[in-house]
């Protein structure tokens, strides 16, 4: 019998029973988000929430653009620590990670010897030797012991859980949950200690949307369920409430965030993909710089809108019939009021103004325009808070 192609997806669900879940990880908070009838995606062996059943990608999406939303993600922290820790960074880090100061986050990625990406994430320097690396969904730790054997360097699992607040409104949420509220200035890319019921938390005003927002970290010696309460009571006149992934994916489409192990991967190049101006080439060694230093410094990929469809993941891009490349994203844009995604083009040529057909989820080709990205807001003033005007909905 032949096997039909179906543009379904695989998401776990959870249900009473016990077995075969042995290696799969839970949120402190995954009990709240099963009673809402959470579909998850397995990340990093986490359990992320994609969609809840009591509400809809649409108004989540919203939530991220007009209110606050919160989603409590399966990325990993790994603990590096020791005389040797910036010294063995600067080995698997593409970027020099003596730029980056105490109190300070930073966008680093690891490339294998070829130059190919292994897995990206978010820095963070918490002294001159003690460094946090929270990383997306990817095998790195046999990958950072692998390297750090002639170095004085201890990598650990501190038992990190990562939550994102994201939002327009997601700094007043902050300001109302710490006690006696923020103090100083608290910027983009900062890490701040602050005190939420009674507990100090590392904060950090980063995220995966491109909208004003910050995470927190909840680390073993918290009890995490008081801190969530005392944060979903600081949210409530905000109307803040759970995203879940398929919200963040148009968003984070938009701003031009891409997704480890999709939009780049063993085969891609920073280059490739548009990141290049996250390798330092000048430098000293780290793993990869030769292959980079010889490598094609073109950019083959790009954003695209479609106005008749929502472009399928890995659906074929064509111009004149003839295939030319890859969707490594795609979703609908409530906001653009289109289909958004990323194209990745085989060869060097097509550049953004570019029209191309692109296969969508219903099925069809459809007529897209390549463009820069991110696909609004180029300077990223919103997360940095200079831009505060709340989207009005559609319609």
């Amino acid at each position: 019998m032949p096997i039909e192609k179906h543009n379904n997806r695989i998401l776990v669900s959870s249900f009473p029973g016990q077995g075969w879940d042995f290696g799969l990880i839970r949120h402190p908070f995954h009990e709240e988000e099963r009673q809402r009838g959470a579909k998850y995606c397995v990340y990093n062996r986490r359990l992320m929430a994609v969609c809840f059943d009591d509400s809809t990608t649409e108004q989540e999406y919203w939530l991220l653009r007009r209110g606050v939303g919160v989603l409590h993600t399966g990325e990993h922290t790994w603990d590096i620590r020791g005389p040797d820790a910036e010294r063995f960074l600067n080995r698997v880090f593409s970027r020099d990670v003596g730029k980056q100061r105490v109190g300070r986050c930073a966008y680093q990625f690891v490339c294998y010897p070829d130059g190919g990406m292994l897995v990206d994430g978010v820095l963070l320097r918490h002294a001159p030797d003690h460094f946090w690396f929270v990383q997306a969904d990817g095998d790195l730790f046999p990958w950072l012991i692998a390297h750090a054997q002639d170095l004085d360097v201890a990598i650990s699992d501190p038992g990190v859980f990562v939550s994102q607040v994201q939002g327009p409104r997601s700094l007043e949420v902050l300001e109302a949950a710490a006690d006696g509220g923020l103090s100083g200035d608290f910027r983009y890319f900062d890490i701040e200690r602050v005190s939420i019921a009674g507990q100090e938390i590392v904060v950090t005003r980063t995220g995966y949307t491109n909208e004003l927002g910050w995470e927190f970290y909840i680390e073993p010696h918290h009890n995490a369920h008081a801190l969530w309460d005392h944060i979903k009571a600081a949210g409530k006149p905000f109307s803040m409430n759970l995203a879940g992934l398929d919200a963040y994916d148009p968003r984070r489409i938009e701003a031009g965030i891409q997704n480890a192990g999709s939009d780049f991967d063993k085969d891609t190049t920073p280059f490739a993909v548009g990141l290049g101006g996250f390798v330092d080439l000048d430098k000293p060694d780290f793993i990869g710089k030769a292959a980079l230093e010889q490598a094609d410094k073109t950019c083959r990929q790009f954003g695209l809108r479609c106005e008749g469809g929502t472009p399928k993941i890995r659906g074929r891009v064509k111009i004149k019939n003839v295939e030319v490349g890859v969707m490594t994203s795609g979703a609908w844009s409530p906001y653009l009021e289109c289909g958004v995604g990323f194209v990745r083009f085989f060869k060097s040529g097509p550049r953004p103004g570019a029209q191309i057909e692109v296969d969508c989820l219903d099925g069809a080709s459809h007529p897209g325009l390549v463009c820069s990205l991110p696909m609004y807001d180029e300077q990223r003033r919103i997360p940095r808070g200079l831009a505060v005007d709340i989207p009005t909905l559609p319609g």
